[in-house]
């Protein structure tokens, strides 16, 4: 297992990529701090990464508020002495036309999907110093490279975390830090489960592998950004789409 040893943080490990992230690190031997706002699916998570013989806690943590994430770190840290890895994929949206977007919406997605990273990272990254070895992953989308109509607060939050993804590898990297992104494409979530069947169809002509995504496709990529094997990459974002976006 690349991962034993090694201590992960998954935001949004109570559903869809963060609940396949995590599984994913767990099985590669990682511990893993699961940090979501639902109590419950985190400890069912827990228990079944516990039950298939890994290790797991739960950390009820919203991250659009700064005081639980410092709290909820804080103790993560507190309970494990370290985080050696940091997957910062909390997500949420709220789509609509700019011309009718409500300001509350801009914040919520901002909030939720970008300045959480930022929070996340500030409350980790001295640990990671210390050590001198961390990985950091951001989950973008590949609407923060191309845009979306109706989700001007989407994509510019995920575009956000790109730029921040490159500025912190350049802060971090003489300390053995690296810092990545991962920008999925179509992904198989509740995210997307809410789309029409016709946006969906269309969206699957423009996939040249002609398939829709899996939370499990996003979390192999995570765990290759997280080990040894990727100690020369940062500042990459790594596509993950089925060929919908390359270059």
């Amino acid at each position: 297992m690349k991962l034993t040893g090694r201590v992960a943080l998954v935001t949004g490990a109570s559903q869809g990529i963060g609940h396949a992230c995590a599984q994913a690190l767990a099985r590669e031997g990682a511990t893993v701090a699961l940090a979501a706002r639902n109590r419950q699916k985190l400890d069912e998570l827990a228990a079944a990464i516990a039950a298939a013989g890994g290790q797991a806690a739960p950390f009820v943590i919203d991250v659009s508020d700064e005081a639980q994430v410092k709290d909820g770190i804080k103790s993560a840290l507190a309970q494990f002495g370290k985080i050696d890895i940091l997957v910062n994929n909390a997500g949420i949206t709220r789509d609509q036309l700019v011309m009718r977007m409500k300001r509350a919406d801009w914040d919520a997605v901002l909030a939720t999907n970008l300045t959480s990273a930022y929070l996340c990272i500030q409350q980790v990254i001295a640990s990671m110093l210390k050590q001198r070895w961390g990985r950091i992953v951001n989950i973008t989308s590949i609407f923060g490279q191309t845009g979306q109509a109706g989700q001007a607060n989407y994509a510019a939050s995920k575009a956000g975390l790109i730029g921040l993804t490159m500025a912190m590898a350049r802060e971090v990297a003489s300390r053995n830090i690296t810092v990545n992104a991962v920008a999925p494409g179509f992904i198989e979530t509740n995210m997307t489960a809410v789309l029409s069947d016709e946006f969906k169809q269309s969206a699957l002509k423009q996939i040249p592998l002609a398939r829709v995504g899996t939370p499990e496709d996003i979390a192999n990529a995570v765990c290759f950004l997280a080990s040894d094997e990727a100690s020369y990459i940062t500042g990459h974002v790594l596509n993950v789409n089925g060929g919908m976006l390359m270059g």
